[in-house]
C-alpha cells in the first residue's frame, strides 16, 4: 500500500490513456462515457477522453497537494514525475496515437505537476533555512 501511495497519479492516467489507445478500436476515445439531462434542458454528454481529462484535473490537484510534504520520498516522487513527464512527451511527439489534443492536455498537466512541485520544494527549502543567528 506504501508504495502505491508513491507512485504519480499521472503513470495510472498513461497506462489507462494507453489501454484506450491501443486497443484496437480507433474511435474509443470518442465514445460516450456519460450523457445526462441538466435542469437547463441542456444534454450534457462525456467522452472516455473528457473523463480523462476530469481524472487529469483531479490528479494534479492531488499531486500537488502530496508535493507539499518535504520529505526524501517526496523529493523521489518528484524526480519520478520528472521521468515521467519525459515519457509523456516523448510519447506525443513519436507515438500516432498519443497525437491528441487529449493527451497534450494530460501532458501539460504532468509538466504543471513537475513545475508546482519544485517551486513548492524551492519556497519550502527557503523557509526552512536559517542564515545567521
Amino acid at each position: 500500500m506504501f508504495v502505491i501511495t508513491k507512485i504519480p497519479l499521472f503513470l495510472y492516467l498513461l497506462i489507462v490513456y494507453n489501454l484506450i489507445a491501443f486497443g484496437g478500436d480507433t474511435n474509443l476515445l470518442d465514445e460516450t462515457f456519460i450523457s445526462w439531462q441538466m435542469m437547463s434542458g441542456a444534454n450534457l454528454t462525456l467522452s472516455n477522453s473528457h473523463f480523462l481529462l476530469v481524472l487529469g484535473v483531479f490528479a494534479l490537484y492531488f499531486e500537488i497537494f502530496k508535493s507539499t510534504r518535504s520529505t526524501i520520498s517526496s523529493m523521489i516522487e518528484q524526480s519520478v514525475s520528472m521521468i515521467l513527464f519525459i515519457v509523456f512527451l516523448a510519447e506525443f511527439l513519436l507515438v500516432k496515437q498519443a497525437g491528441t489534443a487529449t493527451f497534450l492536455l494530460l501532458t501539460l498537466m504532468q509538466l504543471m505537476d513537475v513545475m508546482s512541485g519544485v517551486m513548492v520544494s524551492v519556497s519550502s527549502a527557503r523557509r526552512d533555512m536559517t542564515i545567521g543567528e
